[in-house]
């Protein structure tokens, strides 16, 4: 296990996923770091990242899980890296985007989009349903449609639908969702390039677009997870995040007014 003391000049250490999604594209950013100080860098992520972050400069050598472990000399946990890098407040790595969309997909999916008719806004309002805090995280689609000013052009950024979802999308024909033709993070990332703006819960894709530098704003619940800390709108991890946090009455309701009311100011740039 590689804590920091050893030197890794001419030595192979092998960096694993060991949490989620979002937590592997949060801390993707220590390996830009850790490129500095290896002979060389074997990192093994989920299959549905290793595309997305295969361009991370310095790594060399992707792998999914499932496949056979590498000959390294020192390993370490990849969340376990702001330990040896004794993180604080004042020294997180941000110095902005730190991934970057595949400009073919980029490409392919504004044909898909079509003309650019509004500004248009990305929306994720539910993650997976085996999180332990989803229902807290997560809001109804129909909660956030219902109330949002018409005049952007809304599209999905996730694949999956809970109970009732497809009946909401079907009653406003305008707000596109494009399911399973998000294959991955590298298509997700490229439909996340072409949004002027994004909303999301608290999810991997809000990570991703704080990633590649996309303006985001992030739905929060009143008891937050914790790296989104208390008592501010913005994120030191990520400089294009804002923050909406639930009041005490932990209520998404108060969060949707001031997005909606803050829509309406926006103009187009």
């Amino acid at each position: 296990l590689w804590t920091g003391a050893e030197s890794l000049q001419g030595k192979t250490i092998f960096v694993y996923s060991e949490q989620g999604l979002g937590d592997t594209i949060q801390f993707a950013r220590y390996l830009n770091i850790l490129a500095r100080q290896a002979g060389r860098i074997i990192v093994k992520v989920p299959v549905s990242l290793a595309g997305l972050l295969r361009n991370i400069e310095g790594v060399d050598l992707w792998t999914g899980r499932g496949d056979g472990l590498p000959d390294f000399d020192f390993h370490c946990p990849l969340l376990s890296l702001p330990l040896v890098y004794k993180t604080n407040l004042n020294t997180i790595p941000n110095t902005g985007a730190y991934l970057r969309a595949d400009p073919l997909l980029v490409e392919k999916w504004s044909a898909r989009l079509g003309k650019e008719v509004a500004p248009r806004i990305g929306i994720v309002w539910s993650g997976s349903r085996l999180h332990a805090n989803d229902r807290n995280r997560s809001v109804s689609l129909e909660s956030l449609l219902g109330v949002l000013p018409d005049k952007f052009e809304y599209f999905s950024l996730q694949r999956e639908l809970r109970d009732g979802d497809q009946m909401v999308i079907d009653a406003h024909p305008k707000f596109r969702h494009f399911g399973d033709e998000l294959v991955d993070f590298e298509d997700t990332a490229a439909l996340c390039e072409l949004m002027d703006l994004i909303i999301s819960v608290d999810t991997s894709v809000a990570h991703l677009s704080g990633a590649i530098g996309k303006p985001t704003w992030v739905m929060l619940p009143f008891v937050p997870d914790w790296r989104w800390m208390l008592d501010r709108d913005d994120s030191p991890w990520y400089s294009s995040l804002k923050l909406y946090r639930q009041g005490a009455d932990r209520q998404w309701s108060g969060v949707i007014d001031r997005l909606r009311a803050e829509l309406l100011t926006l103009r187009r740039k």
